[in-house]
């Protein structure tokens, strides 16, 4: 949703830009409110999966009240627990689109030819954010204000972990077993019911 409102160029998205690059978190006020804006659209009333958000106990109260709001309710919490090594080796190596934006991995997800895109041919880049000294700067925030979210969706009786170190079979595998015994359907095939 970041990135999207940062390609719409909307005031929210150019103000959440300037902290992406740096590799900080985005302040509150203004990813609530590119969230809040996004929920509220008439495809949203289908289900939804939110990755990366919220990120500190405040945002999760915001969210809390804005699906109360909404009549949206979070059915699952997902904990990807995952090492330190993997997440920096993973973010460290995408590459992005220059053109169209298309993800892509240097080990996971490879271009025909590397560097060139194989949608449109732009050519392939790493997003600043993405850098391996950045990437373990995101860390130690996450650290710092990401963590106390566990205790938040545990008191709710919502949290669900899962290991992040798994590779893509063997994490969707488990991920697939996750929401099938909490009664969801696949996000890949969400229905009306599908909410995590």
């Amino acid at each position: 949703m970041l990135r999207e409102a940062l390609r719409a160029a909307t005031p929210l998205g150019l103000k959440a830009k300037t902290y992406m690059e740096k590799g900080g978190l985005v302040p509150d006020e203004v990813v609530i409110g590119i969230v809040k804006e996004r929920l509220s659209k008439k495809d949203m009333k289908a289900g939804y999966v939110l990755d990366g958000f919220p990120r500190t106990v405040q945002q999760a109260e915001s969210l809390d009240a804005t699906l109360k709001e909404l009549g949206m309710p979070m059915d699952i919490a997902v904990y990807f627990k995952t090492s330190l090594a993997v997440i920096v080796r993973r973010l460290s190596g995408r590459r992005i689109c220059s053109k169209c934006g298309k993800t892509y991995h240097i080990v996971n997800f490879r271009p025909r030819i590397e560097g060139i895109c194989d949608v449109c041919q732009g050519e392939l880049m790493q997003r600043p954010d993405d850098r391996a000294e950045v990437v373990e700067n995101r860390l130690k925030e996450y650290e710092k204000q990401t963590a106390p979210l566990i205790d938040h969706y545990k008191k709710k009786k919502v949290l669900a972990e899962v290991s992040g170190d798994l590779e893509v079979d063997e994490l969707n595998q488990a991920l697939e077993a996750l929401f099938r015994k909490s009664g969801l359907e696949s996000p890949r095939g969400a229905k009306d019911k599908s909410r995590a």
